[in-house]
């Protein structure tokens, strides 16, 4: 896709902080940090949302995560990290092509994760199942 930011980086149009290469991923640093050190890893393929890639190729860039996640926090002494994928504009997602975030952690970052936890009531956590499983083809 000729508009698609992360497309044209895959094409060598823009420039970036390359980290990890191959044919089918590319890892870089992402030019507006929420850490530094935040990584983005892309499939080179354009693809917007997740249910759209292939399982083979997501397993493929899940493969690059413990890697990635290792070289993160050695060469940024964070503590931890948080892995996020966002799928369409009210999830997050400011570019439509598949991204997954690393983001190195460190006690007191003030980042933070709003984690606003609810509760189903009665009967509803079923009526949710069975919804999912009925779309799944599992009814």
């Amino acid at each position: 896709m000729a508009e698609c930011i992360f497309c044209r980086i895959v094409e060598g149009k823009i420039p970036c902080a390359r980290i990890y290469e191959d044919d089918e991923a590319l890892a870089f640093l992402d030019i507006g940090p929420l850490a530094p050190g935040h990584i983005l890893l892309i499939p080179k393929r354009h693809f917007e949302r997740i249910w759209e890639v292939p399982s083979e190729l997501l397993v493929t860039l899940v493969r690059k995560l413990p890697r990635l996640s290792r070289a993160l926090l050695e060469a940024t002494g964070a503590q931890g990290l948080n892995i996020l994928q966002n799928n369409g504009p009210v999830s997050g997602q400011a570019v439509s092509h598949l991204h997954l975030h690393l983001i190195p952690r460190t006690a007191g970052d003030g980042l933070g994760y709003r984690w606003n936890a609810g509760r189903y009531g009665p009967g509803e956590i079923e009526s949710v199942q069975k919804r999912i499983l009925g779309a799944m083809g599992e009814d």
